[in-house]
């Protein structure tokens, strides 16, 4: 089933201590446009989610927005500077003897030094945090096409319900378009008789104009062409494949047709089911604006 290009999507998960926030919105664009905001110390994790999304979406314009907690997951080394400290202790014991005192350095007080003492933090694997918040990712993206999924059932059944109506209009000019040719046949023969009163009208001639008028007037091809057209988009409405384009270009092909119906018709009931129709086809067009 179709897709809309609008959607939103939002998954939390706590992974390896950090709490990862993924949210994710979209709207009608022609191409896929994707922007990523995340923390700036995660931004190592952009390509992946990049890749990400666009495997899942073919076009769109698509925010991503990530937030990570890492609060939990910060881990710290504490590392004692040797030399540093025998050298505080040494200078302590020595003063202690110029003032003629007990030593009394303790590792409170050499810890109270600068630099004996020093707190690091463990690097993190960029790798394993991309794939969290791919995980992550995935999650939102199932959301947000859930909803997708929703809003395309709608446009189809509503796009549907549209053709339904097309294909009704074009019966009404395949129906009324041999009629017309009749009356032409008739108006013909009472205009001939009135100019020429008691002469003999040529039948012949008659009957050829009528084939002239005929010819210049069908429409035959045309509404073949466009049962076509709607037959191949009924089919696209119920591909799991991204269509929005496909189906973009088939109705203008749609209103191609209806155009040069409504050029061809000489017929005012004609021309306004030529008119329902191509109001019908411009509605469609809108909707189709919205298909993934």
């Amino acid at each position: 089933m179709i897709k809309s290009m609008t959607g939103y999507g939002r998954a939390r998960a706590m992974l390896n201590k950090r709490d990862i926030t993924v949210e994710l919105r979209s709207v009608n664009n022609r191409y896929l446009d994707c922007t990523v905001k995340m923390p700036r110390m995660y931004t190592f994790a952009e390509d992946a989610v990049k890749t990400c999304i666009q495997k899942a979406i073919s076009r769109g314009k698509v925010d991503v927005y990530i937030s990570v907690d890492a609060s939990a997951a910060d881990t710290a080394k504490v590392t004692v500077n040797r030399d540093l400290a025998s050298g505080y202790a040494a200078a302590l014991c020595e003063l202690a003897e110029i003032i003629g005192a007990d030593p009394k350095a303790t590792p409170e007080q050499i810890a109270r030094f600068p630099d004996v003492l020093t707190v690091t933090k463990q690097d993190e694997d960029l790798e394993t945090v991309s794939a969290d918040i791919c995980q992550v990712l995935e999650d939102a993206l199932a959301a947000y096409n859930n909803m997708r999924a929703v809003e395309g059932e709608r446009l189809a059944d509503d796009i549907n319900s549209r053709l339904t109506h097309i294909e009704s209009l074009t019966a009404q000019v395949e129906q009324r378009s041999p009629e017309t040719v009749a009356e032409y046949r008739r108006k013909l023969t009472n205009r001939m008789q009135e100019v020429l009163q008691s002469t003999t009208i040529d039948e012949q001639r008659i009957l050829t104009e009528a084939a002239i008028y005929a010819d210049k007037i069908a429409v035959d091809e045309e509404t073949v062409r466009l049962r076509s057209h709607l037959a191949q988009l009924r089919t696209m409405l119920q591909s799991n494949d991204p269509m929005g384009r496909k189906m973009d270009f088939l109705i203008q092909e749609v209103n191609r047709e209806s155009n040069t119906i409504g050029s061809k018709c000489n017929d005012v009931s004609i021309a306004q089911v030529v008119v329902n129709l191509k109001a019908e086809v411009e509605k469609i067009r809108e909707q189709v604006q919205n298909i993934e």
